[in-house]
């Protein structure tokens, strides 16, 4: 892993991984979606309970883009290490927007079951709000400064900060009183749905991640190349 920091070799590893994660995504995808709409219909919510195959996968997907956004910010910012600032700034955006999809689609899920389309005193939602919020933040502050140095790295203790965010919304319905179910997934004793929904839902959200990673490979490496072309420029400017 620590061989791969080096923007050469890991430019060579990825070249081939990129386009592998970009079709195992789409084939995920493709069966996620077959296997979501076969799904039965739930006894209590009926064909409503389908949003939970695009809302799990990217609230989930928003917590560990944050989490990779997170760890990054922290090698950066520790380190030094522009590969690590790289898949730091390549990770805020899909984060930004799996989570936004998050929102909007338990917006939609919450009317039919909740009688609301948004609720301020539940903490999942505004735990996640706030998760949003930080990926706004990060992004806003990194386009705020023109300096890459200095806004690397004051994008990177923003990002450091909005790591303890994670566990509340991870914990939140544990913690609190709160409209949102616990946990079905990860939890004691293994997952607490049938068959029927678990396998839709797993292979969403492996959907999910595949396409993450497509997305931030993509980034990472088009950020690498954006960064040499740069060095370039600027020796050729010097040399002139």
């Amino acid at each position: 892993m620590f061989g791969l920091a080096n923007p050469e070799r890991f430019m060579r590893f990825t070249r081939p991984v990129t386009p592998g994660l970009w079709g195992l995504a789409a084939l995920l995808l493709a069966i996620g979606t077959w296997l979501s709409f076969t799904a039965p219909e739930d006894y209590q919510q009926g064909d409503t309970v389908r949003i939970m195959f695009v809302h799990v996968p990217a609230a989930t997907l928003g917590l560990m883009a944050y989490a990779a956004l997170g760890v990054s910010s922290f090698f950066a910012l520790v380190f030094r290490h522009p590969l690590a600032d790289a898949a730091a700034r390549a990770a805020a955006v899909p984060g930004a927007a799996f989570t936004a999809l998050a929102l909007v689609t338990g917006s939609l899920w919450g009317k039919p079951m909740w009688g609301a389309w948004w609720a301020w005193g539940d903490a999942r939602l505004m735990s996640v709000l706030i998760l949003f919020l930080f990926y706004l933040g990060y992004i806003a502050l990194r386009s705020a400064i023109d300096d890459e140095v200095r806004a690397g790295r004051a994008a990177a203790v923003l990002g450091l900060v909005g790591l303890i965010n994670l566990p509340i919304v991870k914990f939140s319905v544990d913690w609190w009183n709160t409209l949102h179910q616990p946990a079905s997934l990860l939890r004691m004793g293994g997952p607490s749905m049938s068959e029927a929904f678990l396998t839709p839902l797993l292979t969403m959200i492996a959907a999910y991640a595949a396409l993450f990673g497509a997305l931030w490979l993509t980034a990472i490496r088009t950020e690498v190349t954006r960064r040499r072309v740069l060095t370039l420029r600027a020796r050729a400017a010097l040399e002139a």
